[in-house]
């Protein structure tokens, strides 16, 4: 006798153990700031507080997105993105996945809810900058087909004195 599980909850078993749980991302919310200001926390040796997020969020032309487990949808982000769009430019104030969610596509889809948005209000570039040592986030970001178009020497200052460069990377959004 063979056991069996049915075919669509088979995959969605393998798909979680395989991947991690299913993820959507929605609007950045009031109710989130603090936990974002906890995930950049995580991420970044200057954090920025539920208030700092408050307040650029409450500039013209920034917005963000937090992602968050589909089954789960009330709890905490996973991760979260601030970005800013000025006439047809824009800007990654910050992305940052929480430690246990990072590697499972978070970051992608973050980064794929902020260019959707762009797209639909017809932005020519999105640029960042990233720390020249973050390896994750420069492969991501060269498959979401971001360019190096500067540096800033000695950008970034590390917990140990040393510092790094930023590289100021550009998507295009539109062609001429």
């Amino acid at each position: 006798m063979f056991w069996y599980l049915p075919f669509g909850w088979g995959m969605t078993f393998w798909d979680e153990m395989l991947r991690g749980p299913a993820v959507t991302s929605t609007e950045l919310a009031e109710v989130d700031l603090d936990a974002a200001a906890e995930i950049h926390a995580q991420a970044f040796s200057q954090a920025w507080s539920g208030d700092e997020f408050a307040a650029l969020l409450g500039q013209d032309g920034v917005f963000g997105f937090a992602a968050r487990r589909v089954a789960a949808p009330d709890t905490n982000p996973l991760g979260i993105v601030l970005a800013r769009l000025a006439v047809d430019e824009a800007e990654i104030l910050t992305v940052a996945v929480s430690p246990a969610a990072r590697g499972k596509g978070v970051g992608r889809l973050l980064m794929d809810s902020v260019l959707q948005r762009l797209h639909a209000e017809r932005a020519n570039a999105l640029f960042l900058e990233v720390e020249e040592t973050n390896v994750p986030a420069l492969a991501l970001y060269r498959r979401l087909r971001f360019e190096e178009v500067g540096r800033r020497p000695a950008y970034y200052a590390g917990a140990d004195g040393k510092r790094t460069s930023a590289l100021v990377l550009k998507r295009a959004l539109r062609t001429a």
